[in-house]
């Protein structure tokens, strides 16, 4: 999941709260001018500020990639894929700001380490080949989580997930023609395919966050339809979805425990390492540091750009006050 780990705001318990549950429960959308209860606020910021720092962040692996793929069009496609992730965090951020937060605000909070983005980013990228398994597993997973958000109860993050899903398909495609390829060429191309899938397995699984038992916050997400499905709802659902894909390209999956349950109609699988996740989570990862300080100085160099946009925006106020 994109926004892992979302503490969720206490429920209102005003006649007024009491309304706009119904409201939630009648299938409602909550429109920005609507009244909402502070938690629901809050709550969504987070989430949806950290769903737009996953986007953002999330190309810092990929886009070092562009002027290493092996072929014109790959080079082409990655380009397009790193662009896409840039538009989905602006439409995340445009979605955050009708709650009153502004995108310099939700920036700052992911700078000084207030607000997260998702692990999976802080593991390197090494080869050709986790490209290939970044869009396979990772986008995999992104879109098994988005799917349903379309459907969440706030109106303009409901909406900004119908395109993202889209794109976010076309993602997962492209990282599985990747593996395919890999899978389907040179030994040596194979056991790329193969490492890059051992690396990047259990960090995939990590994506939705802690299992049910502990994650404490889900609940009033899930009553408030912030969340629509809990997080080992969707991991089952991936990890069903994905291990046939993994057979089909001939490749193992790093699972010595991996059987399928013909009772559950489910595969019995390993949980991830969760004290590695809670370590990644707090700043502990392989690339935390050299995330973080990329975002820092991307922001530190484009202040001369902020600084110029906000001067010619007071310029054209002052003259539309003069010709007034």
């Amino acid at each position: 999941m994109y926004a892992q780990m979302v503490k969720s705001e206490t429920a209102d318990n005003s006649p007024k709260a009491a309304a706009f549950q119904a409201r939630i429960d009648r299938g409602e959308k909550i429109e920005p001018k609507d009244w909402m209860p502070e938690g629901y606020r809050k709550t969504l910021i987070r989430q949806i500020g950290q769903h737009a720092h996953s986007e953002i962040v999330g190309q810092l692996p990929e886009g070092n990639w562009i002027t290493r793929a092996p072929t014109l069009e790959r080079k082409a496609i990655l380009l397009a894929k790193v662009q896409d992730e840039a538009g989905h965090g602006l439409y995340l951020y445009c979605a955050a700001e009708t709650l009153g937060v502004s995108r310099d605000e939700l920036t700052e909070m992911l700078l000084d380490g207030r607000m997260k983005y998702s692990s999976i980013f802080n593991y390197p990228t090494l080869t050709w080949a986790d490209m290939g398994a970044v869009g396979w597993l990772v986008d995999g997973a992104a879109i098994m989580n988005q799917v349903p958000l379309q459907r969440t109860s706030y109106g303009p993050y409901a909406r900004a997930m119908v395109r993202i899903c889209k794109e976010e398909s076309f993602h997962q495609r492209q990282g599985f023609d990747i593996m395919m390829k890999m899978a389907n060429g040179t030994e040596a191309q194979r056991r790329m395919a193969q490492d890059a899938l051992d690396r990047f397995w259990y960090p995939s699984l990590m994506m939705f966050g802690p299992s049910d038992k502990d994650s404490v916050h889900s609940a009033q997400s899930m009553a408030w339809r912030i969340k629509m499905n809990t997080n080992d709802e969707l991991r089952q659902k991936f990890v069903d979805q994905t291990v046939p894909q993994a057979e089909y390209l001939g490749l193992t999956v790093p699972d010595p425990d991996l059987r399928w349950n013909e009772e559950k109609g489910g595969y019995d699988f390993t949980q991830p390492d969760w004290s590695e996740f809670f370590e990644v989570i707090k700043g502990n990862g392989p690339c935390n540091a050299e995330r973080l300080e990329a975002r820092n100085r991307a922001w530190d160099e484009g202040r001369w750009v902020r600084d110029g946009l906000m001067a010619h925006a007071a310029k054209k106020r002052a003259a539309k006050v003069a010709a007034e």
